[in-house]
């Protein structure tokens, strides 16, 4: 699941891009047709949340992976390892390397000095080196302005903290011991934010993401993706459903006894 830490990873992959010049450009997006890239330089790559930028020269590329997207690396004229219809970018740097988007979800390239008008809105992320002297709080202010919202919709809006997906979503609910639904104004909301981003900093320093501790395949979640299979600590069965306003709606998972609410005594 592409979610902050899957793309702070992604970028650290690409830093190695930083003073390659791009010698082919293919941007296979109506709106981005004609834009060529070829002939600058690339000067930084980082990721803002669940978003990839490459800043080159003037211009910034920037993508997002979705649920679907994926990047791969391959030496320049060697067959690529997933159908070319898919392909969204396809850029060859200095050195044989050819590096190729498939199923990206955004592909955009927009001037540098207009850096605020594309991603300004996006709320402090969990894996910026400003996080903590200043990021944290303004995050949290953001997560309790609306009491009422649930706080399965706060955490999950990227204007309140970049990087969040469902899937630490849906784990943080459950260890905060919180059902998604459950109004901002009745929980922790410091509580949670602390620990959304306590989890996808440890998890940098893992091979694979775990929220349980243990690394073994099947055993990483508690409830993420485990509709019908017992509570790992009260063996009670897993719940899902839908959340979020009409068009807007994704699946939440909990437990009924460890995140109990009044859905669950109807």
């Amino acid at each position: 699941m592409p979610e902050g830490d899957t793309i702070w990873r992604l970028a650290r992959r690409q830093a190695s891009l930083v003073g390659r010049t791009i010698e082919h450009c293919e941007l296979r997006v109506p709106r981005y047709a004609t834009v060529d890239l070829a002939g600058t330089t690339i000067t930084r790559v980082w990721a803002v949340g669940k978003h990839l930028l490459w800043q080159c020269e003037d211009l910034v590329l920037q993508t997002h992976l979705r649920m679907d997207g994926t990047w791969r690396v391959h030496p320049v004229g060697s067959r690529w390892t997933l159908p070319a219809h898919t392909a969204r970018v396809v850029v060859r740097v200095s050195g044989g390397i050819e590096l190729v988007g498939h199923d990206l979800g955004v592909v955009e390239v927009w001037p540098v000095g207009e850096m605020e008008a594309h991603i300004g809105y996006l709320g402090p992320d969990l894996l910026a080196a400003d996080w903590a002297t200043g990021g944290r709080d303004e995050a949290v202010q953001r997560v309790a302005a609306d009491p009422h919202r649930t706080i399965g919709e706060a955490l999950l809006d990227q204007r309140n903290l970049a990087g969040i997906g469902n899937e630490y979503r849906a784990e943080v609910c459950f260890l905060r011991g919180v059902h998604p639904a459950t109004p901002v104004g009745r929980t922790d909301a410091a509580a949670a934010v602390d620990l959304a981003a306590k989890l996808m900093r440890d998890n940098l320093q893992r091979p694979a993401r775990t929220f349980t501790g243990d690394s073994r395949p099947g055993h990483h979640t508690y409830v993420f993706g485990r509709k019908g299979r017992p509570c790992r600590r009260c063996s009670t069965t897993i719940r899902s459903g839908e959340l979020g306003a009409e068009g807007q709606e994704r699946i939440i998972w909990w437990c009924p006894v460890c995140q109990p609410t009044a859905i669950d005594e109807q």
